[in-house]
């Protein structure tokens, strides 16, 4: 509107007094906004050019509410500020990109503070009192760019205070109070995907996520900074900084000095790169990785470059032969992503291979070496398998043996009854074949009975022993009959017999 009035006055005064006049005016319009006129409805005390609206250092506690509605730069920083409410703005800034709130005192920031400003590009919140992030605090400013929260006394994080913010490429929480690691802002790449550089040194944090990290594409960890934090000494600590190191990722190089941990027993800080150190955890040196793989598998490389926004990139095979893009006969073939995959690989593909990823501005080179078994990955199972089979029967025998030895049950008790039995029998037996001695001969007459010599001949008997019922030879007659006064140590009868032994 005041275009139009500036535009039609001009028109009248080169009319009536000459162009000289038009320099007054405008020389006065700039004083008056510059004191404070509502020419451009500058604010009080406040500096104004443009687009661009500087309150700095006035010991500002409220924030102007009649700020221009083509503002794009707007400067509040080292003031006393302590709150920003929803209504810190009346009316929407479609334009403002830039908002410095540094060096102020803020400790309260409303959900809705940002709902006026969401074509903001550049956030700076550095330097205050904020200790939370609440829940979606940050969610409508999904063309932010860049967030400074560095130096605050941050020690609480929602984790969706940084959710819709698809846009955001630089992140700053240095010098804070954060004791866990935010992983899910790297990890999902669906979070913030545009994220380049995290910036969480100089805070709490005593472990990382080791396994995660690694697992991090290299352009991510290029920019992720984690020095300065009290992180607990160990020797996967040592190579995954290590490994950072050798790739010359810029958040290693940069701050090399300031990459330290914390000795468990000691408690003694020290620097990470120091822990190979015989003195402290003697890890073992790190050595670059080598792919390994199987006769006739498929293998991806991947061009894993610290560039982001890489346009280019080649691969050379062990030969120094470059490799196509796009070939069906051959069996490397470099995928859109950027990887080379092998299918299937051969004994004659192991070597170093080399990738040259190029960018607008930089450009690097990969190497990754490739060793081939010259077996199947199957073939070797087979061959463990039946490495185990064998174990496993050996292990078995042992064990059935010693329960032969050691577990078999006791059969004494068995061989006693068939001792006694057996006894038995030959008692029975020798009772048959002895007769009982008369001791009165005179007054039992004569009678027929086996003689020393009948029972020690062969008489007829089955199965080697006599028959009770076998007639033995008739004595010759006029014979004396002998009368039995002492036991014969030879006859059957005097050891087996129940017959008492007459002397």
């Amino acid at each position: 509107m005041w275009f139009r009035y500036v535009l039609a006055l001009r028109q009248h005064l080169e009319l009536r007094c000459g162009s000289s006049w038009l320099l007054v005016l405008l020389l006065l319009g700039f004083g008056v906004a510059r004191d404070g006129g509502s020419v451009l409805n500058c604010p009080s005390k406040c500096v104004c050019a443009s687009n661009i609206i500087s309150c700095s250092k006035i010991a500002m506690t409220i924030i102007p509410t009649n700020l221009p509605r083509f503002t794009a730069l707007l400067d509040l920083s080292h003031n006393n500020l302590s709150r920003l409410h929803a209504d810190w703005t009346l009316h929407r800034l479609s334009h403002l990109h830039s908002l410095l709130l540094s060096h102020n005192s803020l400790n309260f920031i409303s959900i809705e503070a940002f709902s006026h400003v969401l074509h903001l590009k550049y956030l700076d919140l550095s330097s205050n009192n904020i200790k939370h992030l609440e829940e979606n605090l940050f969610s409508e400013l999904r063309e932010l760019e860049v967030l400074l929260l560095y130096n605050n006394q941050i020690s609480q994080m929602d984790r969706s205070a940084f959710d819709e913010m698809a846009k955001l490429q630089k992140l700053y929480l240095s010098q804070n109070q954060i004791s866990r690691f935010p992983l899910e802002l790297v990890k999902d790449r669906a979070k913030l995907p545009e994220l380049s550089l995290l910036d969480i040194s100089s805070n709490k944090i005593k472990s990382l996520p080791i396994g995660d990290l690694k697992a991090l594409p290299a352009w991510i960890k290029n920019g992720l900074y984690l020095h300065s934090n009290p992180l607990s000494c160990d020797c996967q600590l040592y190579e995954l900084f290590t490994h950072w190191h050798v790739r010359q990722l810029n958040s290693v190089v940069d701050f090399q000095a300031d990459l330290t941990c914390v000795l468990p027993l000691s408690k003694k800080s020290v620097s990470i790169f120091s822990l190979n150190n015989q003195d402290f955890l003697n890890c073992s040196k790190f050595k670059e990785h080598v792919l390994e793989a199987f006769l006739g598998d498929t293998v991806t490389l991947n061009c894993d470059t610290k560039l982001r926004g890489v346009t280019t990139r080649e691969w050379l095979t062990p030969n120094n032969e470059p490799v196509a893009k796009e070939d069906d006969n051959s069996t490397m073939t470099v995928l859109s992503n950027g990887s080379l995959q092998i299918r299937p690989i051969q004994v004659e593909d192991m070597g170093t291979y080399t990738c040259y990823a190029v960018s607008q501005v930089f450009n690097e080179t990969l190497y990754v070496d490739v060793k081939v078994h010259n077996f199947t990955q199957h073939g070797s199972h087979d061959t463990l398998n039946t490495a185990y089979t064998t174990l496993v029967g050996c292990i078995l025998s042992v064990i059935l043996v010693l329960i032969y030895l050691y577990l078999t049950p006791c059969r004494c008790w068995c061989r006693n009854s068939e001792k006694q039995a057996a006894q038995h029998e030959d008692s029975i037996n020798s009772s048959m074949l002895s007769t009982t001695p008369n001791h009165n001969a005179e007054a039992a007459g004569p009678k027929d009975g086996f003689s020393h010599h009948a029972a020690s001949g062969n008489a007829p008997g089955q199965n080697g022993k006599f028959k009770p019922s076998s007639t033995p030879d008739p004595e010759a007659k006029g014979a004396p009959k002998a009368q039995r006064k002492m036991s014969d140590p030879d006859s059957v009868s005097s050891v087996f017999s129940d017959t008492p032994i007459v002397v």
